[in-house]
């Protein structure tokens, strides 16, 4: 039996409230459900502000320093300190009181970015604190420790730290999360002055998520997970989900650049779903 509903990142997973199950599908209560949909858009708005960390402190092509003009597609006003080639520099990326809109998602408050060093380098950390921030209603808190580990120069690696995590859906209910993934670029590390052709696996990690009323989901790399910079989901790879009465897979699907993901339940239901 398939069910088929949308999980949009705009109201996070009030959708999922709404699964009425048949006596045969006896899967689970309707919060541990909402848990996974939290989970997906806490992980999808992760990626979002890793990549737009990626992508504001970049160097130029022309002097390969880092810029604090305004940066192509991201609406916000962004700053550096201090604006000569030293570290520890620090960004922070204001879209405002009243937020500005890209690709119909709007985003408010600031991040505040701090590299140690290049990101690119070894040893180097690029960390992420959320300021009076949201994305489309989402506010969202906690920190995420971007930190480069490569031990080979043509196959660049980093782990990815979430600590202090914190969703407040636009109904109000909260979801805290950590966790930790180990991310390796298996394409566009040639061009370092471009990120669009950029392709990120997600090799293991797992992630904790838990509700405002203590159901608390653990989701593990199945298969490695596959990150397109120029995608805004993960396209690829799956993760293992337990707890409570959930035990299944959510499957990103075959590589494509779309939102649409499936979780997979234990007894073989799947829940078609999209963010």
């Amino acid at each position: 039996m398939k069910k088929t509903m949308l999980l949009f990142l705009t109201v996070c997973a009030t959708a999922l409230t709404h699964i009425s199950c048949s006596n045969n599908d006896n899967i689970t209560e309707q919060t541990d459900v909402t848990t996974v949909g939290a989970s997906v858009a806490i992980d999808a708005a992760n990626e979002m502000d890793v990549n737009t960390g990626l992508l504001v402190t970049k160097p130029t092509a022309s002097t390969g320093k880092t810029t604090e003009t305004p940066t192509s597609g991201i609406c916000a006003t962004i700053t550096v300190t201090p604006t000569t080639d030293t570290y520890p520099k620090v960004f922070i990326v204001d879209f405002g009181s009243t937020g500005c809109t890209t690709n119909q998602l709007t985003r408010k408050g600031k991040l505040k970015i701090t590299l140690s060093g290049p990101v690119t380098t070894t040893g180097s950390k690029m960390t992420i604190e959320r300021i009076d921030y949201s994305i489309n209603g989402l506010k969202l808190e906690g920190t995420i420790e971007y930190t480069n580990t490569t031990t080979v120069p043509t196959v660049p690696q980093w782990t990815r730290k979430v600590t202090n995590g914190k969703l407040t859906d636009t109904q109000g209910r909260v979801f805290t999360n950590s966790g930790i993934l180990t991310v390796k670029q298996t394409a566009g590390a040639d061009t370092p002055f471009l990120l669009d052709d950029n392709v990120y696996e997600m090799i293991d990690g797992n992630h904790t998520v838990t509700s405002e009323k203590g159901g608390t989901l653990t989701l593990t790399v199945l298969e490695t997970l596959i990150k397109k910079y120029s995608c805004t989901f993960v396209s690829k790879g799956k993760l293992k989900v337990q707890g409570g009465a959930l035990n299944g897979v959510i499957d990103f699907g075959n590589n494509d650049c779309d939102s649409k993901y499936t979780y997979t339940h234990e007894n073989g239901t799947v829940f078609n779903l999209g963010m």
